[in-house]
């Protein structure tokens, strides 16, 4: 069906405008925009003068398909992403088994293809198992639709192994995301290491162990020359890093999770197992520099992290808990915070939540131009509510955003030019 959104404000992350305007929707794609009429037949939608924005592109989202569905299945991560204005999920390997062969790869895009009314593209383990000893068959895992390899939080600590890894990627082509961390330094860390670690007695990291391990792939870059992807830098530390292997022409890209941007290791207060993240979060005065290295375009893309834990994993002491907590539904609230303190514009935020992501990974979405994917969300950024965690759509309900006052609402979501999610 041909549709024709009128009324809307639209944001185009390419150019950095947003501009009042019209589009039609036609054969899964932007058949044009600025059209001062609907086509014959088609349907009319007035947006209201709400911001049409393209559709978030999420990378670094945990599916429980295979090993853990009664946490998160393909069904309910698609409802919760259509809800939050996520069109396509990047989905990470760590389930169990990993996805780390082309019967595993294939078996999880036929269920996600089944279930879900939003894009899924999944990520392979680097490694076999993700156990950083031997390398999976990059090649054959690409024929099979991979879009990128990563052993997600587990870090290989033989270098030789990751080398090798890096050197055969480089030769197809391959992306492969890393998580910049120290394992030694970082095992069992709960907590970044300072005063409000000390006095909770939480065990803790140094944010120098984030620096290491950044340091360690950007040098594996530089011998491979493989393209390379951080999943989260979240420390002042690794900014400078990151810049000097970005001026170098290193093909290298940067994310940052979205609670980094918006919470502090301060939110932990008393042992709030909802705030324990991978990494943990960190100080103020990083929180800020992740901020303005996302507004300069040093950090590349914003992710949720999507991370579902059932309430036995999180309802235990904060150095047990699991750590992790789902963003699918909240990734558009909560980086509004960002746009309503002033920090980002919005075509500055949808650069980072879909275009840039987009681009990493060589897909067409994240654009609001003519011939690009329809892949759109719908929304009006001043919107309040009262985050209630049992409303949101994910099996599992372990937000850090539970009771919170956010801005923020999407009012309808479409994929290929199929309206996949409207607001009550």
């Amino acid at each position: 069906m041909t549709i024709f959104l009128e009324n809307a404000r639209l944001i185009d992350p390419e150019a950095g405008t947003v501009t009042e305007s019209t589009a039609i929707l036609d054969g899964g794609v932007i058949a044009a925009l600025g059209a001062s009429s609907a086509p014959k037949g088609a349907q009319v939608i007035n947006c209201g003068r709400a911001y049409l924005a393209p559709g978030i592109v999420d990378i670094g989202v945990k599916i429980g398909e295979p090993g853990e569905r009664h946490r998160e299945s393909f069904r309910s991560a698609g409802m919760a992403a259509a809800a939050g204005g996520v069109t396509t999920i990047i989905a990470r390997p760590d389930t169990h088994p990993a996805i780390d062969t082309p019967e595993v790869l294939e078996f999880v895009t036929r269920r996600a293809a089944e279930a879900s009314p939003v894009r899924i593209r999944h990520m392979a383990a680097l490694t076999k198992g993700r156990e950083g000893r031997e390398m999976t068959e990059i090649g054959f895992l690409l024929d099979a639709g991979a879009i990128a390899f990563t052993d997600a939080a587990h870090v290989a600590t033989n270098t030789k192994v990751l080398s090798r890894a890096l050197t055969y990627a480089r030769s197809l082509g391959a992306l492969v995301i890393g998580h910049p961390q120290e394992p030694g330094l970082s095992a069992g860390a709960s907590a970044t290491n300072g005063k409000f670690a000390s006095l909770r007695g939480i065990p803790a990291v140094h944010a120098m162990a984030e620096r290491i391990g950044l340091d360690r792939d950007i040098g594996l870059v530089e011998m491979t020359g493989a393209r390379y992807h951080a999943d989260q830098i979240t420390t002042a530390r690794s900014l400078p890093a990151l810049e000097r292997a970005k001026a170098n022409g290193f093909d290298v890209t940067a994310g940052v999770s979205i609670h980094h941007l918006t919470l502090n290791e301060l939110d932990v207060g008393d042992y709030r197992t909802f705030f324990k993240l991978t990494p943990p979060l960190r100080s103020e005065d990083d929180r800020m520099a992740m901020i303005e290295a996302v507004a300069s375009g040093l950090i590349d893309v914003i992710g949720s992290f999507h991370t579902p834990a059932d309430e036995e994993s999180k309802r235990l002491p904060f150095e047990d808990a699991a750590s992790g907590a789902v963003g699918l539904e909240t990734l558009l609230p909560a980086a509004l915070r960002l746009y309503h303190a002033g920090q980002l514009d919005l075509p500055q935020l949808f650069r980072a939540l879909a275009l840039n992501p987009a681009r990493r990974l060589g897909l067409p979405q994240g654009r609001m131009a003519e011939g690009a994917p329809a892949d759109l969300v719908l929304f009006n950024p001043d919107t309040p509510f009262v985050l209630d965690r049992f409303k949101l759509r994910s099996k599992s309900k372990n937000t850090p955003f539970d009771g919170a006052r956010m801005e923020g609402k999407v009012l309808a979501t479409f994929v290929a030019g199929r309206q996949v999610f409207a607001a009550e």
